[in-house]
Parts: structure tokens; sequence; C-alpha cells
């Protein structure tokens, strides 16, 4: 009684803007780029340098803490003296960080 019927209204007529539409998207992909995937990329980069780089005598720094010196380096493992004669081998890529030399003698 109080209330009119609503009748249904035609559709807007569709806007030509096109790339404007996707431009936050674009803007969001891009930003996403260059604050996520770019800096994973360089790590990754130096990581496999540093990697490559290893040789004998090395101080290195395993992911599970193991501190040691480098006795021996495979294609995919390195053998890590630990403590005088007794050495553990693990996985290149379980190789955390290069040490400065003489840091073990130092802690």
């Amino acid at each position: 009684m109080f209330i009119s019927n609503a009748y249904a209204q035609a559709a807007a007529p569709a806007s030509g803007a096109g790339i404007m539409d996707f431009l936050p998207l674009i803007g969001l992909v891009a930003v996403f780029y260059f604050l996520v995937l770019r800096p994973q990329q360089v790590r990754a980069k130096e990581q496999k340098v540093m990697l490559n780089a290893l040789q004998k005598g090395d101080e290195v720094v395993a992911l599970g803490g193991a501190l040691g010196r480098v006795a021996k380096v495979g294609d995919s493992y390195i053998s890590v003296e630990i403590a005088d004669g007794i050495v553990i081998n693990v996985q290149k890529s379980a190789i955390q960080t290069v040490l400065p030399k003489g840091t073990i003698k130092s802690i």
C-alpha cells in the first residue's frame, strides 16, 4: 500500500575501458614480482655461487646449526669436520653460510 512496485531497469551500457579494468591487477602482479619473487631469485643465485665456490678448509654452518670445517667436497655431499676426528657428511644444499677464516677458533 505505501510501498511502490519495483520494476527492473535496463542494464547499463558496457564501457569500453578494457585495459583500465585490469590495471589494478597488473599493478598487484608487478608489486608481487619486485617484492617477493625477484629477491628470492637473487638469494637463490647467491646461494648457488657460494656452494660452487666451497673448497677444503672453509668454515661453514649447516642448516641444523652444525659448525665445522670442510674436509672434502663432492658433487652433492660435503664432509664437514665438526671436532677433531669427527667428520659428518651433509648435502651441499644444507650449507647455510660460509664463515670467515678463524671463526671456529674464536668461539
